[in-house]
């Protein structure tokens, strides 16, 4: 019996991706929080062992029935790791975070808001007086996405061991990864391991792993890939700041980094997809139904609030990343070149809010024809004398983020 909240010893590991972390998982927890977008695994009726659902045809039932027989032996082991991608919905395509903004945005909007995103059940990675790190699974929510071993895993609810459930797994735990980053380390394994069919990585992922014209790109596709110029393009403010790392857990991640500050891959990446879409998920499912669609079949579909839709949908993605670059230099210009002493703007919680207040003032620079760094610095420099580093900053991300949205709102009038 798995109680919860669930905690477990991490290691963190830094690599050119960014970081990740390595812990130990049973079994039995790893089938009841981790699923893969074909297959999940539910607690049986009367109560013993596991059941399976999901789309069989990209699961190869003889091979789960092989790794379940191997399960049984005595002699079963599995020294490799089974990779997770934590706080990731998989009914909506996005993570806590950003399900929780959206939310707070739709509650201020209507006041009828059902919640979707709770940061009570994120996973998080903190660290313990003894200078270890720990890792929290606080509730048996299906909040893992698994990006490799799907087969390895839920082979255990074929075993006829019920034993076998309490076998420890190793786990490296990528926390608040992006789709897109998940589907190219799926690609990316798998491809360098054995051949993977292209159409499988297609239906797991909704990406294909090949080159595809521009205006086959879905918004997180595109999100994803601007991300990656913010994060590599010398005219950038953010080159050497962007890294697959946890958004929740900023003090860890910074330990050994060259750079003052990093913020990462997952907050550029939400903070470019609300630009262009307020539904990803649907997005995609509109331009995948069936056969691959280009970004025009959108245009046929519900209306969209995202104020740079038109331009996204007109493949204009130059004026997109303009736009975005020259607000950040902005943001830089007033916010960034020599911030107090633990301000929260440098911060993960600040950096969503300044994303925030771009989705604002998007419409005035599209409508004045200004993309321009100065336009956006003459908008933000009202707020540029607030010290974010003030103790009413200090709060848990999702109301950090809230608290200094709502205090750039009221020094710039929106």
């Amino acid at each position: 019996m798995i109680e919860y909240p669930f905690t477990a010893p991490a290691l963190p590991v830094d690599q050119p991706i960014g970081t990740f972390y390595v812990t130990v998982l049973p079994a039995e927890l790893l089938l009841q929080v981790a699923s893969s977008d074909v297959m999940s695994a539910a607690l049986s009726s009367d109560g013993v062992g596991y059941v399976l659902s999901g789309t069989q045809r990209l699961v190869q039932d003889k091979r789960l029935v092989q790794i379940a027989d191997y399960i049984d032996r005595i002699d079963s082991a599995f020294p490799n790791s089974i990779i997770l991608a934590a706080n990731y919905n998989r009914e909506v395509g996005l993570d806590l975070d950003e399900l929780e903004a959206m939310e707070e945005e739709e509650r201020e909007e209507t006041d009828e808001a059902a919640p979707v995103g709770d940061l009570s059940k994120a996973w998080t990675v903190t660290e313990k007086p003894d200078g270890c790190l720990q890792i929290t699974i606080p509730s048996a929510e299906k909040l893992a996405a698994i990006i490799d071993g799907q087969h390895r895993l839920f082979a255990f609810a074929k075993a006829d061991a019920a034993s076998r459930l309490d076998m420890q797994l190793i786990c490296a735990v990528f926390i608040d990864l992006p789709k897109a980053i998940q589907a190219q380390i799926f690609a990316t394994i798998n491809s360098t391991q054995k051949p993977v069919d292209r159409s499988l990585t297609y239906e797991l992922f909704g990406y294909n792993v090949s080159d595809e014209p521009e205006d086959f790109w879905t918004p997180d596709k595109l999100a994803v890939f601007l991300t990656r110029k913010l994060a590599t393009q010398s005219s950038s403010p953010l080159i050497g700041k962007i890294a697959v790392s946890p958004k929740r857990d900023e003090a860890l991640v910074a330990l050994g980094q060259q750079a003052a500050w990093k913020v990462s891959t997952a907050v550029v990446v939400d903070g470019i997809l609300r630009l262009v879409s307020s539904n990803p998920k649907r997005d995609t499912n509109a331009m995948r139904t069936s056969r691959a669609q280009p970004r025009s079949v959108l245009a046929r579909g519900p209306k969209d609030k995202a104020p740079l839709r038109s331009e996204f949908i007109g493949v204009n993605d130059a004026l997109i990343y303009a736009m975005v670059e020259n607000y950040l230099k902005a943001c830089a210009n007033l916010f960034w070149q020599a911030p107090a002493p633990g301000s929260f703007i440098v911060k993960t919680v600040g950096v969503q809010a300044l994303f925030d207040i771009l989705r604002r003032i998007a419409p005035e620079a599209y409508e004045a024809e200004d993309l321009r760094v100065p336009f956006f610095e003459n908008r933000l420099r009202p707020a540029a004398a607030i010290n974010f580093a003030d103790e009413r900053f200090r709060v848990p991300s999702g109301s950090g983020r809230s608290i200094i949205r709502r205090a750039l709102e009221m020094a710039l009038g929106l």
